[in-house]
């Protein structure tokens, strides 16, 4: 078996990494890489060579993807998947959201039209909320001081442990083409993530702040003007996909106790 990954990160790494102890033979582009994007002969050489193909890289900044635009004629008739976001549903006022609800409304219109081109390619789309594991999680961002407690009532967000995202991506490929939303079980506020791993490090959490009157760069703005639950359960029936770390709970104490991602 043979992966070839778009975008070699932080995810897609961390999957790499489980396919390699299986035996696969994983390549890609990316800081993770072993090839340059922009090395075109030596990306369809291993285009050709792959049974399967994975692409992590977003729209880029004119709002093209650029995987499609230069290789979209290269991957062959294996298996393609790609990882997208949760964003493509726009602001859903905390709402459930699934697979079948309406996407392209929000401030992921890029996203939304790389999502739709990748299923017109027959991928198995997988669509994440915030990601955090090892390195990057709210343990981080206490230990730098970037961590926020912004008072949002009502406001959730649904996340998913860099791990699980791997587990999904292996069960995936015996599953058929399709969207499947990958989140863990319990969409909550930030400020309990926040709060909890403060907890567990011992140390005071950061001092509560108006959304109003936080200091958000826009990007951060339109974040919390974005406000749903995201539904796991189709990833559930078809790909027999659980996540391992069911909450955010389960999820922090994995990266304090340093639990393989394996």
């Amino acid at each position: 078996m043979h992966l070839f990954v778009f975008g070699m990160g932080y995810s897609a790494g961390v999957l790499a990494g489980r396919l390699r102890a299986r035996g696969w033979r994983v390549d890609g582009t990316g800081r993770g890489g072993t090839v340059a994007f922009d090395d075109e002969a030596g990306v369809r050489a291993a285009l050709a060579q792959a049974s399967h193909v994975l692409s992590s890289v977003p729209p880029d900044r004119a709002g093209a993807d650029p995987v499609l635009a230069r290789y979209g004629d290269a991957a062959g008739p294996g298996w393609i998947g790609y990882l997208s976001s949760t964003g493509v549903y726009g602001d859903c006022g905390g709402a459930w959201v699934d697979e079948t609800a309406p996407v392209g409304h929000g401030r992921r219109s890029a996203r939304t039209q790389a999502d739709l081109a990748w299923q017109d390619r027959g991928a198995r789309v997988l669509r994440l909320p915030g990601i955090y594991g090892p390195g990057r999680s709210a343990f981080d961002r206490l230990r730098d001081g970037t961590a926020r407690r912004l008072i949002a009532p009502g406001q959730v967000f649904s996340r998913i442990h860099v791990a699980d995202i791997a587990d999904a991506v292996i069960a995936a490929l015996d599953a058929p083409a399709g969207v499947y939303n990958i989140a863990d079980d319990e969409p909550c506020d930030a400020n309990a993530v926040i709060e909890a791993a403060a907890r567990i490090a011992g140390i005071a959490p950061p001092p509560l702040v108006p959304l109003d009157q936080a200091d958000l760069s826009p990007m951060a703005r339109a974040f919390y003007a974005e406000n749903r639950r995201v539904a796991n359960g189709k990833a559930q029936r078809v790909l027999g996909w659980r996540p391992r770390h069911p909450t955010w709970r389960e999820g922090l104490r994995a990266i304090w106790t340093g639990q393989a991602l394996v």
